[in-house]
């Protein structure tokens, strides 16, 4: 037995004499669109799999649309006798599931580091890329911050519902950024990081955000990029199941309300050398506007993984602090890229442009892979927002029009692995496909 599995099978074991109680594991990866796939495993068998037995699950699951259905993606899905593929647990994740009613406890398996990994899986994809700046010397320190809504648990004619003030009965209708909110709703929000805590979530700072019922969650900076977006991926999970414990349910819709502010991922990155030293403060900071720069370039082509689906795409309509051009600044918050204040030591660039619920892995990949190819170039970027408020580059805001873009485009397809791309962008065209194909009442009143 190798030193992985050892040390699997002691973190295995060690769990079930923790949680005599739990009976099964839920083994759960991302897919493309951002949602969880895997099985339950009774613990037992969990046993055999951390000591070495072979774990795999359909390579296909990773295709699924939104909606779960399957695409003809190039031969994939319907031409490929839907293979099987290896899949390995992740370490350090088995932990305890706090939101079911029964004991139940959940791991993260992956196809990176497997001796087949599948090109388009997510966490496969970013592990690449953190693998290649490695190799270069490059080392990312990361934090995600994540927005969302809580609404109430019944929906109204399929529309969500203000969530009620657990004093007043009321509904938490008033856009406000009141402090009180939060003690308000103290109760789900205490449980909601406690819950993250439980799975090795750093969650800290929570605030009331401006819309109703909208608040955001930070977590502490990560040298590890992989486990950065785990947090952002599984945080996601904790917080709808825990919200329905407490009779709400919370979403990252990117824009669940038209005329309030949408959800967004904000996603800061530092760049260290392996002696330690921030990579975008040298030269008194020149290749801080280097790795700018490279960002704004990729950013546009970029749309598909940062607006993932159509209503990501109404985000992007010029509410308050939502960029419409790629745009960067010093303490800016209407920028794609902000720069916060901070010493060298710390001097990062946070990307805000991300909806909520994009797919951490990728969004995280998208950045890198721009940050990489413009301290490459080294070409100096537009004016900031400091300097020119009208300073930007359009990018598409329709998702057909994106989906070529990003295909067409060789950095990316150079950066992220044609393979991926090409996969992608074919998800994507047919899911806004398959959305579009519905009549809806609106479509009756205008043109009946």
């Amino acid at each position: 037995m190798d030193a992985v599995c050892s040390d699997l099978l002691a973190e295995v074991r060690t769990f079930r004499q923790r949680y005599p109680d739990v009976r099964y594991v839920d083994l759960i990866s991302l897919d493309i669109p951002g949602h969880f796939y895997g099985k339950r495993y009774p613990i037992e068998m969990l046993e055999k799999v951390a000591a070495g037995s072979a774990l795999k699950l359909p390579q296909n699951c990773v295709l699924l649309g939104t909606q779960g259905g399957l695409f003809k993606i190039g031969d994939y899905c319907f031409n490929d006798g839907d293979p099987d593929a290896p899949r390995r647990l992740v370490p350090g994740t088995l932990k305890l599931v706090g939101w079911e009613q029964q004991a139940l406890g959940q791991m993260l398996i992956t196809s990176s580091g497997t001796e087949q990994p599948i090109v388009f899986e997510p966490r496969e994809v970013l592990a690449q890329v953190l693998e290649r700046l490695g190799r270069k010397g490059i080392f990312p320190v990361v934090a995600f911050e994540l927005e969302f809504y809580l609404f109430d648990r019944q929906l109204q004619d399929g529309l969500p519902q203000f969530p009620r003030d657990p004093l007043t009965g009321d509904a938490d209708d008033q856009p406000n950024m009141h402090i009180e909110r939060l003690s308000r709703f103290s109760a789900v929000l205490d449980d909601m990081v406690e819950t993250a805590q439980a799975q090795g979530i750093d969650a800290t700072v929570i605030t009331a955000e401006l819309g109703p019922g909208q608040f955001e969650i930070n977590f502490g900076h990560l040298d590890d990029g992989l486990r950065a977006a785990d947090w952002a991926a599984l945080f996601c999970r904790s917080t709808r199941g825990v919200a329905l414990k407490h009779d709400y349910r919370a979403s990252f819709m990117a824009k669940p309300y038209l005329h309030h502010p949408g959800n967004g991922m904000h996603v800061h990155v530092s760049l260290y050398d392996e002696a330690g030293n921030n990579l975008l403060a040298a030269d008194g900071q020149q290749a801080l506007r280097h790795a700018v720069a490279g960002c704004l370039e990729v950013l546009p082509h970029c749309m598909p993984i940062f607006a993932p689906n159509h209503n990501a795409m109404r985000r992007l309509s010029g509410t308050v602090n939502v960029a419409t051009r790629a745009s960067w600044g010093f303490e800016d918050r209407d920028a794609c890229l902000r720069v916060p204040e901070s010493d060298d030591r710390n001097l990062r660039i946070e990307h805000r442009l991300a909806g909520a619920d994009a797919n951490p892995y990728l969004v995280l990949a998208a950045i890198l892979v721009g940050l990489e190819q413009g301290l490459q170039a080294g070409r100096e970027p537009i004016a900031s927002l400091n300097e020119d408020r009208g300073s930007g580059i359009d990018f598409p805001l329709e998702m057909l029009a994106a989906v070529q873009s990003m295909q067409s485009h060789a950095p990316l397809r150079e950066g992220l692995g044609a393979e991926f791309v090409d996969v992608y962008c074919e998800n994507k065209r047919q899911d806004h496909l398959a959305f579009i194909q519905e009549i809806s009442a609106r479509e009756y009143r205008w043109f009946l």
